[in-house]
């Protein structure tokens, strides 16, 4: 039986196999954005930053049995050449693309779902105002 696409959204992967006995995660925003910074901070030059983002990312992306195999971007620097360092990092891209945006759907039918999720009427549970309430009232400006 095959699963439906919202359940393949839901269930995606998050590990993908590399050679070595190394795995690629998936990272989370706050992760990402931790890169970012750590990027930033190593680049010494705006031309620097591209990969110091990289070695970054790879830092935190690759594990083997559950541990980063490198502790900072600066040891990843260390480590590998520019060329294993790129590749890694669109290895991660193609995987995030993948895994991280619908699990191998088809653009057009991922964007479907997503429309769908979004005109979806909420319970007034869950943040937001919906006809069992009827229409929110203004909190600000004059009162009519």
């Amino acid at each position: 039986m095959k699963s439906p696409d919202w359940l393949r959204i839901l269930t995606a992967s998050p590990r993908q196999r590399l050679p070595g006995g190394v795995q690629l995660r998936l990272l989370t925003a706050q992760e990402v954005l931790e890169a970012r910074r750590e990027a930033t901070a190593l680049a010494g030059e705006d031309r620097d930053r591209a990969l110091c983002s990289n070695a970054c990312l790879v830092a935190r992306a690759v594990v083997r049995r559950g541990r980063p195999v490198y502790g900072s971007g600066e040891e990843v620097l260390h480590r590998l050449t520019v060329g294993q360092v790129e590749t890694l990092a669109r290895r991660w891209m193609a995987f995030y693309q993948e895994e991280g945006l619908g699990t191998g759907l088809e653009r057009s039918r991922l964007d479907q779902l997503k429309k769908a999720w979004s005109t979806c009427r909420g319970s007034a549970f869950g943040g937001m105002c919906s006809n069992v309430l009827g229409r929110c009232r203004r909190r600000n400006g004059p009162r009519r």
